[in-house]
């Protein structure tokens, strides 16, 4: 063996050195991978109640978002329902770590996922119920919206913000031009549901008319005296979603089996609704038992073809872009598909 060789082994005996030396650095250097675990809690706020948050009174009643976890390898998931006010409590609520997921309407929805775009990234989840609200009025001269006078209140659960009050902006927008669009804001006031339906019917509770939505709808029209002069479909154009689910970013891609055991027992809540109405019904009147309704008129509501259960968002693009338009929000969603997670962007939604 002569020098040369000697060398040439040397030399690359040393460059094998390095090379491992090399690769077991990097490998101490390398983040540990590991399997963080997802939370064994969900908090979920019940919503304002009655017939639009029917689904997540199911999925309680039967502990359907547990049995979807145990069927994802997650066991020991207790979910906890939480009584809260309305959506400002509960948009705090979901940005302050207090709950993981809430219940609302799309408007308080669109405002939420807007201010939190460079923060907390709060998206949809689904849909869960499109159904419209009515107009309904007492007042004889009272046979379209416009013929309101200064005389007439109507009562809304939110001035300005809720939805009757943003569909009658819409309408005014249209056909008044932009600048019209809180034309009937001055004729509103501000009254829950229940205490708006006593309201109208004695008709002497200082108002003309009442935007509602079912079951309190169908409660008013028995009455012969009152009348129907708008709905929220015909504004809208068609069905639209009146309740839908959303969380934070960070929760989901945190907790990717606990989101998905909680979608598909939405889903699941649907299918119980759907097939066994008047189960949903007695469930819905044992939320709500100091409402007074009957059986009988949760099941015609529950069989009205209006009323549907589905997670597929409805007409929610109009609200943003009506939203935009006069300044409620600063940005524009180029879909509705950018305000809700992908699991339902195949859905045939707007």
């Amino acid at each position: 063996m002569n020098h040369k060789d000697t060398k040439t082994r040397r030399f690359g005996s040393l460059l094998c050195g390095f090379v491992a030396l090399w690769f077991m650095t990097s490998a101490c250097n390398r983040p540990a991978i590991t399997n963080v675990a997802e939370v064994t809690e969900v908090r979920i706020p019940r919503g304002a109640g009655g017939v639009g948050f029917l689904p997540l009174l199911v999925m309680e009643k039967y502990a359907l978002i547990e049995r979807q976890a145990q069927e994802a390898g997650i066991p020991n998931l207790h979910v906890r329902w939480i009584d809260l006010g309305g959506p400002a409590v509960m948009n705090d609520s979901l940005l302050s770590g207090a709950v993981d997921f809430i219940a609302a309407g799309p408007p308080a929805f669109i405002v939420l996922w807007d201010r939190t775009r460079d923060s907390a990234k709060v998206n949809g989840v689904a849909a869960m119920a499109s159904l419209p609200m009515y107009l309904n009025a007492r007042a004889d001269h009272l046979k379209k919206l416009d013929d309101i006078t200064d005389r007439d209140k109507i009562a809304v659960t939110a001035v300005k913000v809720s939805i009757p009050s943003i569909i009658m902006q819409m309408y005014a927008r249209e056909k008044y031009g932009a600048d019209q669009a809180y034309r009937f804001d001055r004729y509103t006031v501000t009254m829950t549901h229940p205490d708006g339906v006593i309201a109208l019917l004695s008709g002497s509770g200082g108002i003309s008319a009442h935007f509602t939505s079912p079951p309190f709808h169908q409660r008013e029209r028995k009455d012969s005296h009152i009348r129907t002069i708008m709905t929220s479909d015909e504004v809208m154009g068609g069905s639209t979603t009146f309740t839908m689910l959303s969380t934070t970013t960070a929760f989901r891609e945190k907790n990717p089996k606990v989101y998905a055991a909680v979608l598909k027992a939405l889903d699941d809540a649907i299918d119980v609704i759907t097939e066994d109405k008047q189960d949903a019904a007695e469930t819905l009147l044992a939320s709500t038992p100091e409402a007074g309704f009957s059986l009988d008129e949760i099941m015609s509501l529950l069989n009205d073809a209006s009323v549907k259960f589905t997670t597929t968002p409805e007409n929610v693009m109009k609200y943003a872009d009506f939203m935009h338009s006069v300044g409620s929000i600063k940005n524009r969603p180029a879909s509705w598909k950018d305000f809700f997670f992908p699991e339902v962007q195949d859905a045939p939604g707007s």
